[in-house]
């Protein structure tokens, strides 16, 4: 029987439309991010990518420390740093303080971190109205779908898609016209700014050494989240805090040109406290929550620890050949393509989709582009190893295993594997194609085979 990882790839290859989609718009992307990083924009751009790896490796090796220095001067600054160790300590923080200052309506900001704990649902279903403000995410929170993509989460939706949500949801005519939809959203995302209690968002960077949250956004929504509100609370990964305010020079000029070919995002929030005196904007109350959720497991490891390096820039799905093809969706959880491939396994346990560590090509593209150097493809074979132990030794492992010893038996003696060559050869493509491999080629050509060996060509000259 079929996976279910299987069965939602299988369904997206099927979809000729969904198949377009998704390679236009990722291939849009990575080809601005390769002119936005060329000899002639940022020529020392290898050099940047090793100092980024570098402060993140400083940053998870000291986290225990550097998160002590971020709480102790965002105190001093007026706010609260509250520790959580799973989405539902978050969800119950924020529902008491809601119902502590009377709050019912909340606006939110684009958030990867909030999506992973599904705290919309965890919030809606208390009474509570959480309504997203990023565009794209807005989309899907009415369609009531998950992301299909890191940076762009309604990548997979047409503008007619777009349209029947709006007609549907909203009670509006249908509208294909881009800029008329975007004007729609508006119009209901500004009421709701100004009327909301609390705003909530992520935060792309923690800045130690002067308790700041970094936001890094193209719309401006992330701003009026933060600052129209009277409470603002700020919900981060634990392995968000980097060193010093300076260290974000390297990652600033990173992530905007791996995330969409940008030199830089148009909007970069510095948010350090509460309203002061004499401000005329911002929160009266600043809480940040740092939320572990399984972040802690990866420690101990010191390979598989920098999966927590990763900045959500999202370049290693737009250069995923695996990616491009059976799209976000197929991904079990809210973060898909090759680093969903390895969060995932360690944050939820490898056998929740054991396929996973396998979708995977290992051309190692993704490790290339990867602005903090994160080795994908060598946690990927790590995590494939895990798998392999975990699983029970049914008749379709134990026959695996039989055909890899046969494989490498092969493949170590010279005169039966020239006359397994000559065998194929005789067979043909077609009945190869039509017996063993045929599950292997459904999705793969297999190139004609040559008259002669290479070794029999050696012998001939």
């Amino acid at each position: 029987m079929p996976s279910e990882f299987h069965q939602k790839a299988h369904a997206t290859l099927d979809n000729a439309n969904l198949q377009l989609a998704i390679f236009t718009a990722t291939g849009r992307l990575k080809d601005k991010r390769v002119e936005a990083i060329g000899p002639g924009e940022l020529p020392d751009y290898q050099e940047l990518r090793t100092q980024a790896n570098a402060i993140k490796q400083h940053s998870i090796d000291n986290l225990d420390h550097y998160l002590e220095l971020f709480e102790r001067n965002v105190a001093a600054r007026g706010g609260h740093v509250v520790y959580c160790k799973d989405g539902t300590e978050v969800s119950d923080f924020i529902l008491a303080l809601a119902h502590e200052r009377g709050a019912h309506l909340i606006v939110k900001s684009k958030s990867m971190t909030t999506e992973e704990i599904d705290l919309n649902e965890r919030l809606e279903h208390h009474g509570l109205e959480s309504v997203e403000t990023d565009l794209g995410e807005y989309i899907l929170q009415l369609a009531h779908q998950r992301p299909y993509h890191i940076v762009a989460p309604a990548l997979h939706m047409t503008r007619y898609d777009v349209a029947e949500v709006f007609t549907r949801r909203l009670n509006v005519p249908n509208e294909i016209v881009i800029e008329k939809q975007t004007a729609l959203a508006r119009s209901v995302l500004r009421e709701k700014f100004l009327a909301a209690d609390i705003g909530i968002s992520g935060a792309n960077f923690l800045v130690a050494d002067s308790g700041a949250v970094v936001i890094v956004e193209n719309e401006g929504n992330a701003r009026l989240t933060t600052s129209a509100p009277k409470i603002h609370i700020s919900v981060a990964g634990i392995e968000k805090v980097i060193p010093r305010a300076q260290d974000l020079a390297t990652f600033l000029k990173l992530l905007a040109r791996s995330a969409t070919g940008q030199l830089l995002s148009v909007y970069t929030s510095f948010l350090s406290g509460p309203r002061r005196p004499g401000e005329i904007d911002g929160p009266d109350e600043f809480y940040v929550l740092l939320l572990d959720n399984g972040r802690t497991r990866l420690l101990p490891d010191k390979n598989k620890r920098q999966s927590l390096f990763c900045i959500r820039c999202g370049a290693c799905l737009n250069t995923c050949p695996v990616y491009r093809r059976i799209g976000g969706h197929t991904f079990p959880w809210v973060y898909s393509g090759p680093i969903g491939a390895i969060l995932t396994p360690q944050f939820m346990g490898v056998q929740q989709e054991p396929d996973l560590p396998f979708a995977s090509s290992l051309c190692g593209a993704c490790g290339e582009v990867c602005p903090v150097k994160i080795d994908i493809p060598k946690i990927l074979l790590e995590l494939r190893s895990e798998v392999k132990k975990a699983e029970t030794r049914d008749k379709q492992n134990r026959l695996e295993k039989l055909g890899f010893r046969a494989f490498a038996w092969l493949m170590t003696h010279p005169r039966p594997y020239e006359m397994a060559g000559k065998m194929l050869r005789c067979v043909g493509v077609p009945t190869i194609q039509a017996g063993p491999l045929g599950a292997w080629t459904s999705q793969r050509d297999l190139p004609p085979l040559p008259g002669r060996s290479f070794r029999e060509m050696w012998r001939r000259r």
